[in-house]
């Protein structure tokens, strides 16, 4: 009980100690609190009168800052016043002084004009006493020559009359030779057209083919009883048979030479098969027209492959193919076509033309030639035309129209066709001409032209197609020139054999010298 008493009173004095610890920890809390309190409430109040404080010291720099600025601008204002016043001024000035040197300007023209006037007025004067003076002289002159104003006048008019109608015949006569040569032109080629087409005694090699016999007794059998045998075989093939008196030979005249192939053929078949009569001559004909029908199209095939064009017509290649039985001064066409358009391709290669097209081209130029005897018009517009039925480029009609000048070129392409013809055609040995006859032609025409007074130099060029003859100009004047190449080309008409036409070009040349020192 006692122990019990004693902790009981301890308990009670702990918790008195405990109140009392409370009690003065609150009193110290609030002393501290209050004193907190109090310092912040004073540091605030210090806090407001620095604010105040710095609040009337930026007011006050406000305040200077825009009184700063208004005089600044103030100043800015009247600097800017003070240069437009002295800009006003300047430009017054300026003003004043223009007006000052119009002024001085419009004097000047005033006393220009007077000047002017006073000139005028003397010139006037002048002009009247020329012409008082011209009239005396005109008068002085007519009594001392005798004649009057307008007799002088028509005189002068005379000569210049004669002058003009000189000029005007040196006109007349250079168009007429001109017009004469290009209707000799055109004349020679119309007539070597007629002879291609229509055939005469001195083309015979082109229009003709022999047959050999193996004896003189089938002649006979050829003609056949009362003649029906010749008559059945000139009747299915359009061929003329001539028998004569040539020896183990028959000769086969026609202008198509296709038909004159399958006429030669079969007569050889007959020949050899030795039954002649009607149904065997009918049978051979029909067989060697498919022969010949084979081989015109192996051959146009053939120079197709050799020339590298594809994607020709079949009827174009027919046509090329009957080419190989045509000839043009004993120059067969098929070959002559295969060498234009090699050179045509080799030309358009060296100049970065189109290879393709100028070989095209080259190759279907003379096309026309296959059917020329069959068609009305000349062989460049049958081949033009056929060429366009088949659906050929225009640059390719155009360059077999163009290729003998009937129109223009239009592309580098048909020069080059027209050029390749040319050589073909022209070059030695291409036709009916030796070389050694090639070069007397060439000398003979330079032998002419230098046989002429006054020449200096001649000189045959393009394969004899032209001579250009140099005159000295101190012996030969233009009209003496004209009239040697007329004379010139007149000898060589009539001394010489040529294919085509030659032209004879004139040149006459005078320089003048000399030397500055």
């Amino acid at each position: 009980m006692e122990v019990s008493a004693l902790g009981i009173k301890e308990i009670i004095i702990g918790a008195a100690c405990l109140l009392v610890g409370i009690l003065i920890g609150y009193v110290i809390r609030r002393q501290l609190a209050e004193a907190t309190i109090k310092s912040a409430e004073d540091q605030a109040a210090k806090i407001l009168i620095d604010a105040k404080k710095e609040g009337e010291s930026r007011k006050k720099e406000a305040l200077l800052e825009a009184k700063e600025e208004i005089i600044r601008q103030r100043q800015e204002a009247e600097r800017e016043n003070k240069e437009r016043r002295a800009e006003i001024q300047r430009q017054e000035k300026r003003l004043q002084k223009k007006e000052e040197d119009i002024d001085r300007k419009l004097e000047n023209i005033d006393h220009k004009e007077e000047q002017i006037r006073k000139h005028e007025e003397a010139v006037a004067e002048k002009l009247h006493k020329a012409d008082e003076l011209q009239a005396q002289r005109l008068t002085e002159l007519e009594a001392l020559s005798g004649i009057s104003v307008a007799e002088a006048r028509q005189m002068l008019l005379n000569s210049i009359e004669d002058e003009v109608k000189h000029d005007a015949a040196l006109m007349i006569k250079e168009i007429e030779t001109r017009a004469r040569e290009e209707g000799e032109k055109r004349a020679r080629e119309v007539v070597v057209s007629a002879i291609q087409r229509v055939a005469a005694d001195h083309v015979a090699e082109t229009t003709v083919s022999v047959v050999p016999l193996p004896n003189e007794e089938m002649k006979g059998r050829i003609i056949g009883r009362e003649g029906r045998n010749i008559r059945t075989l000139e009747t299915l093939t359009g061929i003329n048979l001539i028998i004569d008196d040539t020896p183990e030979a028959v000769l086969l005249s026609g202008f198509d030479p296709v038909r004159r192939e399958i006429a030669r053929v079969a007569l050889e078949k007959l020949i050899l098969d030795g039954r002649i009569q009607p149904g065997r001559i009918e049978e051979m004909v029909e067989k060697s027209r498919k022969e010949v029908e084979q081989r015109i199209w192996e051959e146009g095939e053939q120079a197709t492959f050799d020339t590298n064009v594809h994607g020709l017509h079949s009827e174009l290649i027919k046509l090329m193919g009957r080419l190989k039985f045509r000839t043009s001064y004993g120059q067969n066409v098929l070959k002559h076509s295969i060498e234009v358009s090699h050179i045509a391709g080799v030309m358009a290669a060296e100049l970065g033309a189109d290879v393709a097209l100028a070989k095209r081209a080259g190759l279907l130029h003379d096309i026309g030639k296959a059917i020329d005897h069959e068609v009305e018009g000349s062989h460049a517009v049958i081949g033009a035309d056929m060429a366009k039925k088949y659906k050929e480029s225009p640059e390719v009609v155009n360059a077999i129209l163009a290729h003998h000048g009937d129109v223009e070129p239009e592309t580098i392409e048909a020069a080059l066709v027209q050029a390749a013809d040319t050589i073909s055609a022209a070059r030695p040995g291409a036709r009916r001409e030796s070389i050694e006859y090639y070069i007397k032609r060439l000398e003979k025409l330079e032998e002419i032209a230098d046989s002429y007074d006054g020449v200096e130099k001649s000189f045959a060029i393009q394969a004899g197609r032209e001579v250009r003859i140099i005159v000295k100009p101190d012996k030969m004047d233009d009209l003496a020139a004209t009239r040697c190449a007329r004379e010139i080309s007149k000898r060589i008409e009539n001394e010489l054999e040529y294919p085509g036409q030659i032209k004879v070009v004139v040149i006459r040349e005078t320089r003048a010298v000399d030397y500055a020192k």
